[in-house]
């Protein structure tokens, strides 16, 4: 049995504002429902994926033995394999029954090689960020539709900020009671109450978590993220004394996907060719051989990351990132970058180095990511699944309570005479200057409901 509340008109000013909140959480569900439900299945897809095949073939098993091979012998097996190829990046394996990764590019074309340690044989060979894993991180990160979907989903992921608030609002324990804010109604499931508690019990458990979610994938976004607030939370570079900058940025270092911690992306990187820096390699030549005797030595255990200079004042860059998969730990972050020629120290940024939003995204990512191991995986699936659940839930709800055969969206209705719209006005400009992509989305629906909608009656009669 279907029902509108459509035509009621509250008459106290707190159920007003209930059927205000409730009007902008309908619209804004509208917008960014199916953003929502592919940002999250997206995300389990990769949470998977990463935990159980890895992301660039590193859980390649290999049989352990008592001595592994120089990394400059593996290294010549690698480019072996690819013919007139150049190498750009080693990873190191994570532990002793796991292969080594080489990158090797060629005319173009980036190709991971997984070489056994302790023979130097290549295992296999494949291209560079085309697995499953990098399918799904496409649609997650932009729609595959590059700069005109990144705006699209920060601007999905700002309105649902915005959807979580009146969300809360409606659903505050203060205000219907702990019980049934917090513990589902037990009523026949087909009721729209029965819905309607599921919804909102699992809406107050999700919401925190996904709020947390969201504000981290902001933060890499082109507008809130690059133009607010990373510029404005890099790592100083002025922190490395008398050390030459090159013109590139850490960003440069990025291959295809973000790789670089968040807090350095923006912040110029090193430049060889100076007596800077402190000491590094002492003696002998500067090799992959030395570099990497030298990331040891310093403290790169297990599993981190060695990219290789591509240019005449490039430098060897070291890294070390829960984001990578490198450790399960966020504060044991680690970045260094050694002079290509002398092999002194021009760099090295630590966890503690980090601005305290730098510190944030650290550790909010790799919760984003769930690379702390299994129980962030599991953690972050059941936010995954309680985010399908509100998608789907909120369909059924509004389809329990449209008018029969009316064939219009029966949105709730907007009260008359709304009490303490100068607060409300107020928290829309708040909203609108801290996410401007949300706040363009809300003053463009703003302008829809109160401007066009009034001189078009009959499309507002199918919108409302």
């Amino acid at each position: 049995m279907t029902h509108s509340t459509s035509a009621a008109q509250p008459s106290l000013g707190a159920q007003k504002l209930y059927y205000a909140a409730w009007r902008w959480h309908f619209y804004t569900g509208l917008i960014v429902l199916p953003f929502l439900a592919a940002l999250a299945l997206t995300g389990m897809a990769m949470l998977w994926i990463a935990w159980i095949d890895g992301r660039d073939g590193e859980r390649t098993a290999v049989l352990p033995q008592e001595h592994s091979m120089a990394v400059s012998a593996q290294a010549e097996a690698a480019l072996s394999a690819i013919p007139g190829g150049d190498l750009r990046q080693y990873v190191a394996p994570r532990s002793d029954d796991l292969a080594a990764l080489f990158r090797v590019d060629h005319d173009g074309e980036a190709t991971m090689v997984a070489v056994d340690p302790y023979t130097a044989e290549v295992i296999e060979t494949f291209p560079r960020r085309t697995g499953w894993y990098d399918f799904a991180d496409a649609l997650h990160g932009n729609l595959m539709l590059g700069v005109t979907g990144d705006r699209m989903l920060e601007t999905a992921a700002s309105l649902t900020l915005v959807l979580i608030a009146t969300g809360l609002y409606m659903w505050w324990p203060k205000r219907i009671g702990w019980r049934k804010a917090t513990v589902p109604t037990v009523q026949p499931v087909s009721s729209r109450a029965s819905w309607k508690s599921l919804h909102g019990v699992v809406g107050l458990w999700t919401s925190l978590f996904l709020a947390a979610f969201l504000i981290s994938g902001l933060a890499w976004a082109g507008i809130w993220g690059g133009k607010m607030v990373q510029a404005w939370s890099q790592f100083p570079a002025e922190k490395w004394d008398a050390v030459p900058l090159s013109d590139l940025t850490h960003a440069a270092l990025d291959h295809d996907r973000r790789e670089v911690p968040w807090a350095l992306e923006q912040t110029p990187l090193p430049a060889s060719g100076s007596t800077a820096g402190t000491d590094g390699i002492r003696t002998g030549s500067v090799t992959i051989d030395t570099v990497d005797a030298l990331a040891r030595d310093i403290g790169f255990t297990g599993r981190y990351q060695m990219s290789l200079p591509q240019t005449p004042t490039g430098v060897w860059t070291l890294s070390r990132d829960s984001m990578s998969t490198d450790s399960l730990d966020p504060t044991s972050d680690r970045t260094a970058h050694i002079d290509q020629y002398s092999g002194k120290i021009l760099a090295d940024v630590r966890f503690e180095d980090y601005s305290w939003a730098g510190k944030a995204m650290a550790v909010g990512i790799a919760l984003h990511m769930g690379t702390l191991g299994l129980w962030s995986v599991l953690a972050n699936t059941a936010i995954c699944l309680g985010v399908l659940f509100l998608c789907a839930s909120a369909v059924i709800l509004w389809w329990k309570r449209r008018p029969a055969g009316a064939g219009r969206l029966a949105a709730p209705p907007m009260p008359k005479e709304l009490p303490v719209w100068r607060g409300a006005l107020l928290v829309g400009l708040t909203v609108a200057m801290a996410f401007p992509m949300a706040g363009l989305a809300l003053l463009t629906v703003l302008l829809l409901d109160t401007v066009v909608l009034s001189q078009l009656p009959w499309l507002r009669a199918r919108l409302t």
